[in-house]
């Protein structure tokens, strides 16, 4: 979680600085960090960014994480992807901003899904 929480910092710093692409990147790879500390508490290891979402669902159909959280990340990851991979609209300051918002959040969210669910894994 650590390295989610510098991820989103450095979204922090290059918002203030204007660089609203550079600030997606940031604030998404918090919360890739985030999502992915699930997998890896599960003994399993992304192959791609879609994984983590679709393993994040699972949690969702088990009453254990509200869908909320899984449609925001969605969200990221297809505003990430479009903006590395398309030549569609860079992001807006007020996309990054709420991207940043949320951020901690849904950090917090998911420490608190890995403490619940510590037990339901061993």
């Amino acid at each position: 979680m650590e390295q989610a929480r510098v991820w989103v910092d450095e979204a922090k710093e290059t918002l203030e600085a204007g660089a609203y692409r550079s600030g997606l990147m940031a604030v998404y790879m918090g919360y890739f960090h985030a999502a992915r500390a699930v997998l890896f508490r599960d003994g399993l290891r992304e192959k791609s960014h879609i994984c983590i979402e679709l393993y994040l669902e699972d949690y969702v159909r088990r009453g254990r994480l509200e869908e909320e959280w899984t449609l925001l990340f969605h969200r990221l990851r297809s505003a990430r992807h479009i903006d590395q991979y398309s030549f569609g609209a860079p992001p807006t300051e007020d996309e990054v901003e709420y991207a940043i918002g949320h951020a901690e959040v849904f950090i917090n969210r998911i420490e608190r899904l890995l403490r619940e669910t510590e037990d339901e894994r061993k």
